[in-house]
């Protein structure tokens, strides 16, 4: 009898093995969609899960009289004022919230027009709100519109609108903090070195799109920030950090050094455009000029698909350079410097 059992678990555990194999095989987006609506989840801010899909051509119906427009149907009752459109360029996803929601959006509404641009989608339900999410192929400015109980929404590549897109990184961020010296976070200097820089170009009336990886203490991960600028197809990628010894004691060594792609070998390369940030640096900060650094071996440097610079504005384990860091009238000129680069690297094609 133990002889006739063990022979059939070992043929129902070969049946379930089969199963499991033929599952992975044919249906591959059973594990994307579970990392989707988890990280989407997490996103939105742990609503309940109420459906999703990896496949936007099962949801949407197309329509070639929207063109490249998606028309969402809202519930009846929605009106503009109870809509809210979220668009986080960092990952590249669309957040549409409506009051009220509704238990399964996709099985009583119809999302009409072309999903070329999306990548994958989900709704939640999270508390009294619906969310759908779509995750975009790249980057977009959207332009909508409401009629008769739809939102309209045309997706936009951000070339057709700005003369130029910049992308600008202000490294580490959150428990992510970089080197810290008596207190002073890497984290902290980048930041307020980019808001500074942000505030210039804040006031340039000029048809320049600058989308900035973060602008608070966040730490978007290594690929977000360097496919922030791939998906935009970026005319430059500026990452702005601060430098330390190796050994991690102070020393005399200062000075600003600024690293780049050296598998560019483009006419408007990565190293052209940080020989071009590191000259404008030195001059408006007054540093010493450390010269360049090959920086293949970085991340987002390796990645990036467009001229990227890395800017290590000056040397945290020098005393004297530590303060001018922390200062906001040096932070102010670091920001100039890289300002005025950016305005050089344009005017030489990039």
């Amino acid at each position: 009898m133990d002889e006739i059992v063990l022979k059939w678990v070992t043929v129902l555990s070969g049946i379930l093995t089969v199963i499991v194999c033929v599952s992975v095989f044919f249906f591959p987006d059973i594990h994307e969609r579970a990392v989707l609506a988890a990280e989407q989840q997490k996103e939105v801010g742990g609503g309940n899960l109420i459906a999703t899909t990896a496949n936007p051509k099962a949801v949407v119906e197309q329509s070639k009289d929207l063109n490249a427009q998606l028309k969402i149907a809202l519930p009846e009752g929605i009106s503009k004022a109870d809509v809210e459109i979220e668009n986080d360029y960092v990952t590249q996803t669309i957040y549409i919230k409506f009051a009220g929601g509704v238990d399964d959006y996709f099985e009583q509404y119809a999302i009409k027009g072309s999903s070329d641009h999306i990548a994958s989608m989900a709704y939640y339900k999270d508390k009294e709100e619906g969310v759908i999410a779509l995750q975009l192929d790249q980057v977009y400015e959207l332009k909508n519109r409401f009629k008769k109980g739809s939102l309209y929404i045309d997706f936009i590549d951000p070339h057709d609108i700005y003369d130029k897109v910049i992308v600008v990184d202000a490294g580490h961020g959150s428990h992510a903090a970089g080197a810290v010296k008596l207190g002073i976070s890497e984290k902290s200097l980048n930041l307020a070195i980019v808001q500074q820089l942000k505030k210039l170009f804040d006031e340039d009336k000029r048809r320049i799109r600058v989308y900035y990886t973060r602008t608070s203490d966040t730490n978007p991960t290594l690929d977000q920030r360097v496919q922030l600028a791939n998906k935009a197809n970026a005319d430059l990628f500026i990452s702005v950090h601060n430098n330390s010894d190796a050994t991690g004691n102070f020393t005399k060594v200062k000075g600003t050094q600024v690293m780049y792609s050296e598998s560019d070998d483009a006419k408007l390369s990565s190293k052209k455009l940080a020989e071009i940030c590191l000259k404008n640096v030195v001059d408006t900060t007054g540093s010493e000029n450390r010269g360049l650094l090959k920086g293949d071996s970085i991340y987002i440097i390796r990645t990036s698909k467009v001229p990227v610079a890395l800017i290590e504005v000056g040397f945290m384990t020098n005393y004297k350079e530590l303060d001018l860091l922390n200062s906001t009238s040096y932070q102010k000129k670091a920001a100039e410097g890289i300002y005025n680069a950016i305005n050089e690297a344009f005017q030489e094609g990039y």
